[in-house]
């Protein structure tokens, strides 16, 4: 089923359910359909062909990416932690004609005069005229960006079947936990949750609730409000939630400083999907103590962002979970995982995609067909002892410790492992006894030997569009410090 066959089969078979939520208003099923033909349709006759999408979660949103779709038109979700010059290279490198933004006025002296003003169906828009626009691969629906090795984002090209393929798995796999209410947490520009926060509901005929990241308590990519997360959580009433490491590790400290919204969640959710990151296994296990369905899972945008995932009717602490039906995953000799059957198109301005995706994980799958993540093949540290660890793997423990809110550990050729520590607001006192406590849990090869305390902006240019740090990039910048502290040099 296509996520518009579904779409129209809800609107005849439950028309006045709502379909899509915010805190003053909702869409219910035949709404939402014919407001997405209509919005489809004006966007078909002002001539749209690729429209970036820089507004914030909500109906307007979803009611922009569902309309492109329907309409044969790319979208292109602008995501509002990325830098001045990245959201110009987006564009120019998207060849988008069209930009759906909040207020047009912050974005016209970061555009120029190319770029004119236009009212479109309530939505303000920036359009320009295009004359070259970059090829790309026939079938692409939807750009997503991603972060490289190089500093720029990399546009993932991906089609609408590709989409609904992901969705469909997806749909197949959490059904058991009968999920009747979403809630967003995630930007809907990112597309995990742009695919498993709305079009998976959309497809099974469930409410998706979508308050602003302010309301959920995000802010950037890396900041987060506690208050405001634990305000929404009460005020919602969520059957489901898809979070990133951070988030989780937010919401189990909530739940464990507040034993009711602990109790009240252990009623209320019947899933929570974990994806994004490296989860530590004490964390999960920490998570089900408070009675919160959790199940961790894998993915990539080059594969359509699911890959594998956990889920109530199969589940393994410490794997992702088996893997999806739509895809095939397989192990190269030196056991990088391979993804097939879930290509992307291919990267924007390079040449299209054939065969198995290489997603740089290295892994393993049990006689259950289970998958474990292990670390990253370009990121394996070999000591100056040479003893090998994934540094992936001290980093989750890490960030099990109250006090770390972000840890990147280095260790290849050195003598001693240097960690970069980034400290909670005004817990830098307790980092010392905090390392020694999760040195405790490692072996000595991998543990903690040295560290410096520095904090990582999403300006800075040293973590990715999602928030994950560059290695190579924080490396280079802090070498003097790593290598000093390595040799067991002071500052």
């Amino acid at each position: 089923m296509t996520l518009f066959s579904a779409l129209r089969r809800h609107a005849q078979t439950r028309p006045d359910q709502p379909a899509l939520v915010e805190r003053t208003r909702h869409l219910s099923y035949r709404q939402l359909l014919a407001q997405c033909e209509q919005l489809a349709s004006a966007l078909s006759a002002a001539g749209v062909q690729r429209l970036a999408m820089a507004i914030d979660n909500g109906i307007p949103w979803a009611l922009l990416d569902l309309a492109c779709a329907h309409a044969g038109i790319v979208a292109i979700p602008v995501p509002a932690f990325f830098s001045a010059q990245q959201k110009q290279w987006l564009l120019e490198s998207s060849g988008a004609d069209a930009l759906a933004v909040q207020e047009d006025t912050l974005w016209q002296p970061l555009l120029g005069a190319s770029w004119q003003p236009q009212t479109l169906a309530g939505y303000r828009l920036l359009r320009r005229v295009v004359a070259a626009p970059p090829v790309l691969p026939t079938g692409t629906a939807k750009i997503t960006y991603t972060s490289g090795t190089t500093g720029q984002p990399k546009g993932v090209c991906l089609s609408l079947a590709q989409l609904e393929a992901v969705c469909r798995s997806l749909a197949e796999r959490v059904a058991p936990a009968k999920v009747e209410r979403h809630l967003t947490l995630l930007p809907l520009t990112t597309l995990l949750e742009n695919l498993t926060g709305l079009y998976v509901p959309l497809l099974t005929g469930a409410t998706t609730v979508l308050p602003s990241l302010a309301e959920g308590g995000v802010t950037g990519s890396s900041r987060l409000d506690p208050a405001c997360l634990s305000a929404l959580l009460g005020r919602e009433h969520p059957h489901s939630l898809v979070l990133v490491p951070e988030l989780l590790r937010l919401l189990v400290g909530l739940c464990q400083h507040q034993p009711a919204l602990a109790r009240y969640l252990g009623q209320q959710l019947r899933l929570v999907a974990v994806g994004g990151g490296k989860v530590a296994p004490a964390l999960l296990l920490a998570a089900r103590q408070l009675g919160l369905p959790v199940f961790e899972g894998y993915g990539l945008s080059e594969c359509g962002s699911v890959v594998a995932l956990n889920g109530p009717d199969g589940d393994k602490p410490g794997s992702v979970g088996r893997v999806l039906p739509h895809c095939q995953v397989t192990l190269a000799d030196d056991g990088e995982v391979l993804v097939e059957g879930a290509a992307m198109l291919g990267y924007l301005g390079e040449p299209p995609v054939s065969g198995a995706i290489h997603t740089g994980d290295l892994g393993r799958l049990d006689e259950e067909g289970f998958l474990f993540i292990t670390g990253r093949k370009k990121n394996v540290q070999i000591t100056a002892f040479g003893r090998n660890f994934s540094p992936e793997w001290v980093e989750a423990e890490a960030q099990l410790e109250p006090a770390i809110a972000r840890c990147v550990v280095f260790g290849d050729g050195l003598a001693r492992n240097v960690a970069l520590l980034e400290p909670m607001a005004g817990q830098e006192g307790a980092l010392a006894e905090q390392v020694a406590r999760l040195n405790r849990r490692l072996p000595d090869y991998a543990g903690i030997h040295r560290w410096f305390v520095a904090t990582l902006s999403p300006e800075s240019d040293l973590l990715t569009a999602n928030g994950r740090p560059r290695r190579e990039r924080i490396f280079t910048t802090y070498r003097h410090q790593i290598e000093q502290l390595s040799q067991g040099e002071s500052l």
